[in-house]
């Protein structure tokens, strides 16, 4: 991008955080209505303003800065503000190139990536079907099977979806459908995607649009596969018996917790609900570690909980303990005893900066 490119994405991107973040919806379509008056390229307000004006709502509500409510507020109104640009001119009929379906996996309630890819796709002269968050993967096959899109696009952005993710990549290619996937949930590099099974991976929407146009090829419908083909560690059915007890190990934790850590005593319902809240992220970033079999996926969780606990003045006391009283309650299980290890050993060891935790405001 050019020099006055990069000027007059930050002066955009400034007005729109400015009325973004004080829950301003008029000023924030104002903005938008500017730089389409202006002639502005339309992929580059989604991605480089409406895109990084998110970012940043994430980061206010990780420090602290922005409530829950105002963070959903501001979603809303980024929302908005992509329809604001893509619906000012429509996609041309003789210019589509295809039919897609783009989704969010199965629990996945953080749409706003799934249709910001959705909507630079619909530029370029794709049809899309765009079928938004949380879509059961039963309801995409049947969708698939409705309407034969060259490629169906999987979006996640929270990593305790990951078993969601690669039930629907292994569905989908099961009925013959390539499967292009993407969001923060994958890695940085996207190494999920690969140990999935994935036919290809893109990091951003961009990298979406240039995969298409490439072209992918179609799988084999007679090699359907279970999840231990991809991941053979899963027959030592750690993950399973886990996650079946994650009930009965967040009750366990809670007891064990205040046994431990007196101040819990004087909590409020409030601040009860919170912690178990907590004891419950703990135990499903726990349980996705295991399925996967990478321990950079429960310590980067870990110390990503410790700076939120830190940004809102919540002892890290409370979450070392927490992860003790998860080590004594699954003693029997090697693999999640040396996740839970390794994650303790982070905290109290030298100071390390952590990577925000993907997908997680909200």
């Amino acid at each position: 991008m050019s020099s006055s490119g990069s000027v007059w994405v930050a002066e955009l991107g400034g007005r729109l955080w400015t009325a973004v973040a004080g829950g301003d919806e008029n000023a924030a379509l104002g903005v938008i209505e500017d730089a389409l008056d202006a002639g502005h390229d339309r992929e580059t307000l989604l991605l480089e303003v409406i895109g990084a004006v998110q970012t940043r709502v994430g980061a206010a509500w990780a420090a602290n800065r922005m409530s829950v409510a105002q963070e959903h507020a501001a979603t809303a109104i980024n929302e908005r503000a992509i329809a604001a640009v893509v619906h000012r001119h429509g996609v041309s009929a003789d210019s589509v190139r295809g039919r897609i379906t783009v989704s969010c996996v199965e629990g996945e309630w953080h749409s706003l990536p799934a249709r910001l890819v959705a909507e630079v796709l619909r530029l370029r002269g794709w049809q899309v079907d765009y079928l938004g968050a949380q879509t059961p993967t039963s309801h995409l096959i049947a969708h698939l099977h409705a309407t034969n899109p060259h490629v169906v696009l999987l979006s996640s952005s929270l990593p305790t979806h990951l078993p969601a993710a690669h039930a629907a990549i292994a569905a989908c290619q099961a009925v013959g459908i390539p499967v292009l996937v993407g969001g923060r949930a994958f890695g940085a590099d996207g190494r999920y995607a690969h140990a999935f099974g994935a036919t290809r991976w893109a990091a951003n929407a961009r990298d979406a649009a240039c995969a298409l146009d490439a072209g992918l090829p179609r799988p084999d419908p007679t090699s359907a596969r279970q999840a231990v083909d991809d991941l053979p560690h899963l027959s030592d059915q750690e993950y399973t018996m886990i996650g079946r007890s994650r009930g009965q190990l967040v009750k366990q934790a809670l007891v064990g917790l205040e046994d431990r850590f007196p101040a819990m005593r004087s909590y409020s319902d409030d601040q009860r609900e919170r912690t178990a809240e907590d004891l419950a992220h703990i135990v499903d970033f726990l349980t996705t570690a295991l399925y996967v079999d990478d321990p950079y996926l429960f310590t980067t969780f870990v110390t990503w909980t410790a700076d939120i606990l830190r940004a809102r003045a919540v002892p890290v006391h409370s979450l070392t303990t927490g992860l003790a009283v998860l080590t004594e309650q699954l003693r029997d299980f090697p693999r999640a005893t040396a996740l839970l290890g390794q994650a303790t050993a982070r905290l109290t060891g030298p100071a390390t900066p952590s990577a925000p935790e993907p997908g997680s405001h909200g």
